[in-house]
Parts: C-alpha cells; sequence; structure tokens
C-alpha cells in the first residue's frame, strides 16, 4: 500500500479517485481529459497528481468515480491499539477545527480487525482524544454533512487514512427524488454510456433512446453528457467545504466555469426519448428531470415494448436500456419473452442505430438472439452484469441472425453438435427417448452439457456450463459461452426462447439442488409413456436425471406385483415407472417437502393411486430407523443419496461416503427374501465399502445402467446391485 500522501502543500498534490468495478480505464482517461497528471490505474482506484484544482475539478466534473480522496498516510492494523496510537499521532488540526464535525466510512478488509465498526470507533477515538488533549475540546460525529468525512480502507495488516474530498459517493448527483424498481446508480449510467460510445454519437447529432427507462437515470446522464453539464452541479455537499485547507475562490471559479458550459451547451442537446409501460415509472423519470433541470429536453412516453416503434427523430442514435433481468425484478418466463422481442426489435427496427444491453443473466442475454461485437463485464448492486454492444445495422426483416466469422475452436463446436444430434438423435428414435443428451464437454474449451427434451410437440434445451477451473482465463471461456448461446438455438432448430441456461458451480456442502429462479412453469415430457413434469428455469436440476433411465427401465420390469420402496426418491420418477410396471404398491421417502410435492404431482399425472403409492416427506434414515422397528418389507428397493444433506429439518447431516454403510445396512433389514436393493450415487470420488461384501452379494452394474448419450461419461454414477447372502 506504499504511495505519496499530503505534506500539507498545495503544489503536486497526490489524489486517488475510486471506480466502480470493471470502469478503471474509462474513469483514468476521464481523469487525464480533466487535467489530471501522473495517473496510474491500482486495482479499484485511480492514482493521479495535481494542484487543488484539479481534485476539486474530478468532484464536480468526473462521471465515473465513486469518491475523490486525499490520501494522507498508512498505518499499521494489527490491532486496535497500533491503530489507536497512529491514527492519534496524525496531525489531525490541519483538517478540522476542534469544534468541528466528523465522519468516518471504512472500506475493505483487516486481517486483525475483524469488525469494521469497530475499526471505526477506535480511528474516531484517537482523533477526538488528540483534540481534547490540545484544545480541551473535541469535535463530535456528524454523519450526513460533516465538516471533512475520513476515509479508512483496511487491507491485510495495513490501513489508509484519506481525507473524502468528495463527501461520499459521487453517484449522488442530487437530481434522484424518487425511483423506479431497482434502479442503478448513476455513475454506473454513465459509464455504460461512455462504453456504448454516447459521447461521439451525441456530437455528430445522433439522439438517445430507452425503451424500458424506468426513473430516467440514463436519459438524465445522457442529457448532462450531451449538454456539457457537470453532474455534481445541483450537489449542494462536498467534503472539502468544511475541510480547514479548503480554497473557496478556485472553487468559486469552477462553479461559475459549469453554469456557463451548462448554458451553452443546452442549447445543443440532441433528441433524448424513453419510453416505460408503467406510470409509476414514467411520474418518477420526469420528476428526476425535473429536477436536474431538464424539463422539456427530455421526450417521455407510455409505451410497451411490444408496441414501441423507433422514435422518427433522427436516422441514428444510440438505444440504450437495463431491462430486468431476474435477480430482482420480473418472472423468468416473461423476461424470456421480452428478451426475445427486444432482440427482435434490434434486428428489424433499429437500422443505423447501436444498441446497448446491460444484463445479469446469460440465459436471457442468449434469448436476444444476436452476437454482440463488444462486452464488458460490469458489477450492478452486487450483481455480475454484462453491457453488450450490437453495432449499427442495417436491419434484418427475416428471422436469421447475422452471420459471424466462427474461431476454430467454435467451428469444432459446431461440427460436434451436429454429428452428435444426427447419431443420437437416430438412436432416440429406435429407442423412443424423448429426452436424451447431446452433448458433454466433448470439446474442453467448451464446458458445457446440452440436453433436449421433447414437450407436446415442441423442443426445449436445457444447457449448463460447467464452471471453469481458477486457471481458465475468465474473458475467453465467457466468450466461448457466448459463442456457444449464440449458435445453439440454429444447432438445435430451436427458437431462442426455448434455450434454457444455467451455470453448475459446485454446490455448498448441504446445497446440492440450489434454487435458481420463481418462474414455476413446468413442461411435460414422456419417458416410457410415463408423463413427467420437468422445471427448466428454477433449479439447477429439472425433476428429471436422465443419466438414471436404463435404472429406471430395469426398476419398471421388476416391479410387476412387488412392494417397491424408493429412497430419496426426488421426484419420485423411478416410483412412477414402477407403478406403471405393476408394482403392488410403492413408498417414496425423501426430506423436501417441495420435491414430495412434485412427486405427487408425477403420480397424479399418471393417474395412480396416492393410498397405494405413498409419499412420505421425512428424513430417510430416521424413516428406516423407524421402518426397522416396524419390521416393514419391500421386494425391489431403490436408493440414490444426494452426495451430501444437510437441513434444519434433519438432526445432523448426510454424507454418502461417511454414511452408505449404516444407510445401506438399514436397506437391506428391510428387503423381504428374494428381493433386491439398487444403490447408485455420482459422488464421482465414492469408494463402496469393501466389508459390504462379506454381508451381501454385491454387483457393480454402472456401465449397465449407462445409455448410448452418457457414455462420453461412464462415470456420471455408480450403481450396485446387492442381494441377500442367503439367495446366492
Amino acid at each position: 500500500m506504499s504511495f505519496f500522501f499530503f505534506t500539507g502543500q498545495f503544489s503536486n498534490v497526490k489524489f486517488s479517485a475510486t471506480s466502480p468495478p470493471g470502469l478503471e480505464p474509462q474513469l483514468a482517461a476521464e481523469l487525464i481529459a480533466l487535467g489530471a497528471k501522473q495517473v496510474r490505474v491500482q486495482g479499484s482506484s485511480i492514482r493521479f497528481q495535481g494542484e487543488i484544482d484539479i481534485a476539486y475539478r474530478a468532484c464536480l466534473w468526473s462521471r465515473l468515480a465513486n469518491r475523490i480522496l486525499l490520501p494522507l498516510t498508512d498505518i499499521e492494523a494489527t490491532s486496535p491499539e497500533t491503530l489507536y496510537t497512529q491514527t492519534r499521532a496524525i496531525r489531525w488540526e490541519r483538517h478540522l477545527h476542534s469544534s468541528g464535525t466528523l465522519a468516518i466510512d471504512v472500506a475493505g478488509q483487516s486481517s486483525f480487525l475483524k469488525h469494521s465498526r469497530y475499526a471505526v470507533l477506535t480511528v474516531k477515538d484517537a482523533i477526538v482524544d488528540r483534540f481534547r488533549d490540545l484544545f480541551d475540546e473535541r469535535p463530535s460525529v456528524e454523519t450526513a454533512t460533516p465538516d471533512i468525512r475520513i476515509h479508512l480502507f483496511l487491507r491485510g495488516s495495513k490501513a489508509r487514512l484519506s481525507i473524502d474530498l468528495s463527501g461520499g459517493g459521487l453517484h449522488r448527483r442530487g437530481y434522484r427524488q424518487s425511483g423506479a424498481s431497482a434502479p442503478m446508480k448513476e455513475n454506473l449510467a454513465a459509464g455504460l454510456l461512455v462504453l456504448a460510445g454516447w459521447p461521439d454519437i451525441a456530437t455528430r447529432g445522433g439522439a438517445l433512446f430507452d425503451p424500458m427507462c424506468g426513473s430516467g437515470t440514463l436519459l438524465i446522464e445522457g442529457a448532462m453528457m450531451a449538454a456539457d453539464i457537470a453532474p455534481a452541479l445541483g450537489r449542494n455537499y462536498f467534503g472539502f467545504l468544511g475541510w480547514k485547507r479548503h480554497q473557496p475562490e478556485v472553487w468559486d471559479n469552477l462553479l461559475e466555469e459549469a453554469v456557463l458550459r451548462k448554458n451553452e451547451g443546452i442549447k445543443l442537446i440532441p433528441p433524448i426519448i424513453g419510453y416505460d409501460r408503467t406510470p409509476l415509472a414514467l411520474k418518477a423519470a420526469e420528476e428526476n428531470i425535473h429536477v436536474a433541470g431538464l424539463g422539456g429536453l427530455i421526450q417521455l412516453h407510455q409505451v410497451n415494448l411490444e408496441s414501441a416503434e423507433i422514435p422518427a427523430v433522427s436516422a441514428a442514435g444510440l438505444m440504450v436500456t437495463n431491462p430486468p433481468y431476474g435477480e430482482r425484478l420480473g418472472n423468468i418466463t416473461e423476461l424470456r419473452e421480452l428478451y426475445s422481442l427486444l432482440g427482435q426489435y434490434i434486428r428489424e427496427d433499429m437500422a443505423g442505430w447501436t444498441a446497448a444491453v446491460f444484463s445479469g443473466n446469460t440465459t436471457l442475454d442468449a434469448v436476444i438472439g444476436l452476437k454482440p461485437s463488444e462486452q464488458y463485464p460490469l458489477d450492478n448492486g452486487g450483481i455480475a452484469c454484462r453491457l453488450l454492444i450490437f453495432p449499427a445495422a442495417k436491419g434484418e426483416k427475416a428471422s436469421g441472425k447475422s452471420q459471424a466469422v466462427l474461431s476454430t475452436s467454435a467451428e469444432s463446436f459446431v461440427n460436434r453438435v451436429r454429428k452428435n444430434l444426427k447419431r443420437l438423435g437416430r438412436w432416440a428414435h429406435r429407442n423412443d427417448i424423448q429426452c436424451y443428451r447431446v452433448y458433454d464437454q466433448d470439446i474442453p474449451e467448451y464446458a458445457l452439457a446440452i440436453d433436449l427434451y421433447h414437450s407436446k410437440g415442441q423442443r426445449l434445451a436445457h444447457v449448463q456450463e460447467y464452471q471453469a477451473p481458477a486457471k481458465i482465463d475468465k474473458h475467453k471461456a465467457q466468450q466461448r459461452l457466448d459463442e456457444a448461446l449464440y449458435l445453439l438455438p440454429e444447432l438445435l432448430g430451436i427458437p431462442a426462447d426455448r434455450l434454457f441456461f444455467k451455470l453448475r458451480r459446485p454446490q455448498k456442502r448441504g446445497n446440492q439442488y440450489t434454487r435458481q429462479g420463481e418462474s414455476g412453469r413446468f413442461f411435460e415430457v414422456d419417458e416410457y409413456g410415463a408423463r413427467l413434469l420437468i422445471n427448466l428455469t428454477d433449479y439447477l436440476d429439472t425433476g428429471l436425471f436422465l443419466d438414471h433411465r436404463p435404472l429406471r427401465l430395469s426398476l419398471r420390469g421388476l416391479a410387476k406385483g412387488k412392494k417397491f420402496l424408493n429412497l430419496y426418491c426426488y421426484t419420485a420418477v423411478a416410483t412412477v415407472q414402477a407403478a406403471l410396471g405393476g408394482a403392488a404398491s410403492s413408498v417414496s421417502v425423501d426430506l423436501s417437502p417441495r420435491y414430495i410435492e412434485w412427486a405427487e404431482r408425477n403420480l397424479k399425472r399418471n393417474q395412480l393411486s396416492l393410498k397405494k403409492h405413498v409419499l412420505i416427506q421425512h428424513d430417510v434414515m430416521d424413516w428406516l430407523k423407524q421402518a426397522k422397528q416396524k419390521k416393514q418389507q419391500f421386494d425391489v428397493i431403490f436408493c440414490d443419496p444426494p452426495t451430501v444433506s444437510r437441513s434444519k429439518r434433519m438432526q445432523g447431516s448426510f454424507e454418502v461416503q461417511r454414511d452408505h454403510v449404516a444407510l445401506i445396512m438399514l436397506g437391506m433389514s428391510l428387503l423381504a427374501p428374494g428381493g433386491e436393493m439398487y444403490f447408485s450415487n455420482n459422488f464421482r470420488r465414492f469408494r463402496l465399502d469393501q466389508g459390504l461384501k462379506e454381508k451381501f452379494n454385491i454387483v457393480d452394474i454402472s456401465l449397465r445402467t449407462i445409455d448410448e448419450d452418457f457414455k462420453r461419461r461412464p462415470g456420471i454414477h455408480h450403481c450396485w446391485r446387492i442381494t441377500s447372502l442367503d439367495d446366492s
């Protein structure tokens, strides 16, 4: 954290600007344009030098910075005592009157100070104690508009103390009175416009258009850029106004210059138009525009995207929008339709315009159906997002996509998917298989699993990306994913809105089937005559484990006239198959109420009696102990436990490697004479306890339970047939 610090002289002062993630190069360029010297990017901050007027100018004119800081010193933060002592040694009386007010903000993390709030209190105590000793008077804390705002940055064993000249986040321009749902910060909005090339487009007289403008942040920031309005001109508080070293005449001159530039620039503002479907959002936008002093300069209209037409105000311009993307707002099914419509709108109606879409959902990005020329990873309120740029096009009334030159690896991916589709399609047709896997990391650079589902005459695709190892370049991995998602709808012969994408991350312990969304939309598919419900949006898994298809068919053939037990039944697809195969009765047990409800829907869909085929929501291990005491018996037992399970609804936890012996012993205690148990799991490093082979007949049938579409990954699950030694 070595740096250069303020010495009390205003010649060649060293400053720091903090940046929104992903906008560091743009902020550095902005500071250079404002006159900063020795500009360099260091992590998420920009170091620069200049006179005090440069810092003031950055506070007034920077559209991208979070804060402008005046670093004072680095100090040790190995304990509260060292933090206190070194903070107290700083000559705070140079910066603050003893009767003044202060506030302290903290960022970062310390290896030694676990609670940031305690670090803030330690710094505050050190400062006020110094003043009390020197002047018999101490400054007071004022969190809203203090005379000085101190910025404490913690990293490892170090701490940096700075004066926050901006007085808090510069994204607070002063115009936002109210917001529609989920507004973005003003400086992030400005960053999107810079990345999309709006300053150049505005200079050429191009228009700005946001078809889903919400509270109008993008429109207002775009108007201020085009009209040469200082973004902080409407802000009435800065962190230097009560600072003892403040230079009022320098600041007043900058304000006077900014007012003159606004008065001239506002005469040249190009057309700026916003649409939104909700009156509430437009009311918020109108209020914000009025407070920003831009009333009458931005046009607002209540229009749905479905009926929107490109504003007939300019032959060229920038369409920029931040549509909902499912993290906070919007039903995922509706959003897919919205993004598909947005892609059609860009493709067919935006001839001559550049389009920029800011989104935090890769699945929805793919539904747009266009390949961006540029994309920028950014962050919006802790959500990883991307700005996608689609360059000005001639317009394509046809449904086809713009043709892109494929990379060598992309061509290999396309060829492999086509080859698999042809081979596996014939195999699936011969065997009456409606749902199958067509690609599974066949090419390492494209680490995807692609499953096809046929539902009532329509083909659906479920695409999962396996998280790339840390050694793989994230940008290259993202580029390949974007290529794949762009190409797949055409390859698979489906509309983009029938492709469902998920990122398969390593799951937290006990969190194997993490909820992904809340659409509640189910599709019906067929497996050997069984009618089954799948969900392609809400969970990582769909409700149907395709790799177990052959085993379920075997269970169906074994079940006639027998009592069937399904442990860790999930959505009870194996139970449905056993019941359709003529099972006399069945019991299915799972801890999850959601999956028991899903299982009930599957049974009812096949007209199967819930009295004959019982569903039990309970911890499996506990239920087995109770069933053993009751001396229940079953002819066929299927047990497919998760790798790890933890829940508030169970005592303790379950780990398949640790607990499989106890699980199998309990299961076999319920097996009727001549019965058989099928034990399966998908833990790749699983090793069956060899002692079990002394107690039971155990045959590894894993390879026999792998169908043609999973032969590329024979280790996707393990499976054993277990019978009593008495049945030898």
